[in-house]
């Protein structure tokens, strides 16, 4: 396990603390529509982070052709319908490029900054001219009003419980799952990033805001940044 983070339940956990079992079980929102709007019709998706398909399967539905990259080879064996590709997202390069990169489950605010620096460039290393790279954002009050829970219209609890600083801008961020049968908890390093301050992390890599696609700015649609053109007098 990772420094700083940590997982407890039935099943395999992940370095980062995630249960195999609790990701298979946890039902998708509106993410894929989300997805599917802001992007061609049949794109080529890199998917970074893609645990266990949740978004994959339904995007695979829709008609995409998802390569799923997660670092998990016990969440990569529940994948269906698309290419798989074990490793670590940060030090990815396929020597190909897609219609669509995506970086979702609050990836971007990785508590250590170099690894954020390493997704992004991966985002932009693989993302092919005129393409877009889709990013999803912590809600504004991600860290705040702790502790509170939602109750899932299928029957099961998520709770938010704390969100602790741990130094440096980071927070060690504690939730917890509760179903009927089995109880799954998470610990794990998160930063908070400001709207400047995420917009700051994409210029460094190369990237730029297209598109807020949803109000509260969550969901975002970023493209290669075009170089500034030099202007010469005579």
């Amino acid at each position: 396990m990772r420094d700083g983070y940590e997982g407890t339940g039935p099943g395999a956990i992940t370095p980062d603390g995630c249960a195999v079992e609790l990701y298979s079980r946890l039902p998708i929102g509106d993410e894929p529509e989300i997805v599917a709007g802001a992007v061609p019709a049949g794109a080529h998706i890199l998917e970074l982070g893609s645990g266990v398909g949740r978004m994959t399967h339904p995007l695979v539905e829709r008609g995409f052709t998802v390569t799923a990259v997660d670092e998990s080879p016990e969440m990569l064996a529940r994948v269906r319908g698309a290419r798989t590709i074990c490793g670590s997202i940060e030090d990815l390069d396929l020597g190909e490029t897609f219609d669509v990169v995506l970086l979702a489950s609050f990836l971007v605010h990785a508590g250590d900054v170099e690894v954020r620096r390493g997704m992004l460039r991966t985002c932009a290393r693989h993302v092919a001219d005129g393409g877009c790279v889709l990013i999803q954002r912590e809600g504004e009050d991600y860290h705040t009003n702790l502790p509170r829970e939602r109750v899932d219209p299928t029957g099961f609890t998520v709770r938010m419980l704390s969100s602790e600083p741990v130094g440096e801008g980071v927070n060690s961020v504690r939730a917890e799952y509760v179903f009927p049968d089995a109880v799954w908890t998470q610990t794990f390093l998160a930063r908070p990033l400001t709207q400047e301050q995420f917009e700051e992390a994409l210029a460094e890599a190369g990237l730029r805001v297209d598109k807020y696609l949803t109000p509260d700015r969550i969901w975002v649609r970023a493209v290669p940044a075009v170089p500034a053109v030099e202007v010469r007098e005579g």
